[in-house]
Order: structure tokens, then sequence, then C-alpha cells
């Protein structure tokens, strides 16, 4: 019994780039901007890394306008704060649900993938242009190589920290990686993880031209953590920071952490983002092991169902604090943050 309807090649990883390719400045801005993010991990760059946008990335225009927004703001507080767009294409499901822009570019089932590829790298590329780093969660490992000259910063979710292959992929990358803790909140399964990571390895995986290949890589060193909660409870309070520093001592890593403040870190209140923030400064300012925050914002608060009159500017996945929340809260931060 076959149960696959149907198999339609799609275009190459190097005819997608040729075909929005980009240029030495925007190679630049990513090259600064990774090496930036790189310094901070290592303790090189006092700044706090936020990692801020929407849940997921479901309208082009929205995006660019809220990408605007952000840029302009991290301009004044740059000395501090060093703020890089969540520019989600993905969106991993608990159960079912819409899977991102790529996937479902039309958000109508259709699934046209080859549309939601070149949708994708066409904005993301206007993203940087405007001059903000951006960073997603590596889901697909097939879909983020059309698309690998283009980030910063990318997250192995709750959901895949303790795939092997993701661990193997990110051993490939050139850019820092964040593994969350597991949906259990078990923080052993992102140490094992940033262990796997470090060393070299060897996988089945797909090159520039789509080709099946024997890839051999040398190993990433920078990783870290991220604590995104659990389905019990948080794990932002200062007894979960200290436990998780301990497992990196005990393993022989330099690992830092970040703080996801939403997901179970918020009981998936939106809202609350604002209060894990301002509980989690305090232990920053004492803590250099943490380097930084996620947030998920947005235009306009909360978030819609999925209908034919989306409204502007709203999530169509998790909820997200409006631009008004944002501001607010990207500017205690950068008050409150004195180390």
């Amino acid at each position: 019994m076959n149960n696959i309807i149907s198999e339609n090649k799609i275009i190459s990883p190097i005819n997608l780039k040729n075909k929005f390719s980009i240029n030495n400045s925007i190679k630049n801005k990513i090259i600064n901007s990774i090496k930036i993010i790189s310094n901070i991990i290592n303790g090189k760059d006092k700044r706090l890394l936020i990692i801020c946008g929407p849940c997921s990335i479901h309208d082009f225009n929205s995006s660019i306008d809220y990408a605007k927004l952000l840029y302009n703001l991290s301009l004044e507080l740059n000395d501090k704060l060093y703020i890089v767009m969540r520019a989600y294409i993905e969106k991993p499901r608990t159960s079912i649900g819409w899977k991102g822009i790529v996937n479902d570019p039309m958000i109508d089932n259709s699934c046209n993938i080859e549309k939601g590829l070149n949708i994708s790298r066409e904005l993301l590329i206007q993203l940087i242009d405007i001059g903000i780093p951006i960073s997603t969660e590596i889901l697909n490992l097939n879909i983020y190589k059309y698309f690998d000259d283009l980030f910063s910063w990318v997250s192995i979710g709750a959901r895949t920290s303790e795939s092997q292959i993701h661990r193997e992929f990110s051993s490939s990358l050139s850019i820092p990686v964040g593994f969350k803790n597991n949906t259990n909140g078990d923080i052993l399964s992102s140490i094992n993880a940033i262990k796997t990571s470090l060393k070299p390895h060897t996988y089945l995986g797909i090159n520039d031209f789509g080709n099946l290949c024997i890839i051999k890589t040398k190993g990433n060193k920078n990783n870290h953590i991220i604590l995104r909660g659990s389905k019990n409870k948080p794990n932002y309070f200062p007894e979960d920071i200290n436990n998780c520093i301990n497992l990196i001592n005990e393993n022989n890593l330099n690992s830092k952490i970040i703080i996801d403040c939403s997901h179970d870190n918020s009981y998936k209140d939106y809202s609350k983002q604002l209060d894990v923030s301002k509980a989690v400064i305090d232990q920053i300012n004492n803590n250099n092991n943490l380097i930084g925050l996620m947030i998920e914002s947005y235009i306009y608060n909360g978030n819609q169902l999925i209908n034919n009159k989306l409204k502007y500017g709203i999530s169509i996945t998790d909820g997200c604090i409006g631009w008004k929340e944002t501001k607010f809260l990207l500017k205690y931060l950068y008050n409150n943050f004195n180390r």
C-alpha cells in the first residue's frame, strides 16, 4: 500500500538563492551580526541579546512594517541591548494546524511550498536590508537549506532538541544555536544536544543543488541553552537557573542561558511576558551566565483565528504583545540592565 499521492520536483536551493540573491551590503550585515551574537554568547560583548518578534511570519507587509519599528527602536537601545528579529517561517505544531508561510503561504491548505519558499526568501532579504538581524527555528532541514545564508541566530525547539539529526545538523552551522529544554522541562536534553553539536559528525543531507550527500562537519562552538518552561511550571526562577548552571558545570560545558519569556514560562499568556522579563532582569544583572531574553511581539496584542478576513498586524499562531507594550518592555529592560 502506497500512501503517497504525488511527488513534484521543486526549485533547488542554489537556484532560489540565485533568484533572490544578496548583495555585499547585506552579506556584511549578516557577518557582523553573527560576530556580535557570538561575542555575546562568549562574554566578549556585554550587551543583552534580545530575540523579539512575531510568533510566526504570515504576512509580508505587516512583517516589513514591524521590522522598521523594531529597527528604529534598536538604534536607540543599541549600546545596551542587541536586538534580533524573530522571523519564523515554519511553525512547529503539538498536534495539527497551520505550519508556517513556507508550507502554506496562502493560509488555505493549498500548501504551495515552492511559492512559500519564494515569498519567504524575498521577505527575509528585505527584513535584513532594513537593518535588523533575523532569527528562526530550524524544523525541516531541507527547507532551512534555502535560507542558510540569511539568519544570524537559530533555535532548535523543545520538540526537536532531542532529535539526533537536528543535533548533527547544528554541528554544521557557522552561526549561534540555542537549544530549548523539552516540553517536560528536562534541561538535560539541551545539555546533551550541545555536547553533540560541539563534536564533528557525518550524516546524510542535501547540498545547494538538492543532491543527497554525505556531509562531514567540524562541530559548532557557539551553542547555548534556552529555558522555556515546562507543562508543569516555569523555569526562570533563581533555583531553576542555578540548577541549569550546575548541570552545565557538571558536564564540563561553558554554555550560557537565554530565558524565553513566552510559552510555558508565561503559562501561555502572552501578556505575562512583561512580568517574566521584569522578574528576570535583576537575575541577569547579577549572573553572567544569563545572556538574553526571547519575546513574542507583533504590531497588535493577542492572536486571531484563521479565516478569510485576517486583521492586519495580529498573530495567527501564539498570542503576542503589541508594539506599544513591546516598546515599553524593551525600554524598561534598557533602563534596568546595568551589568
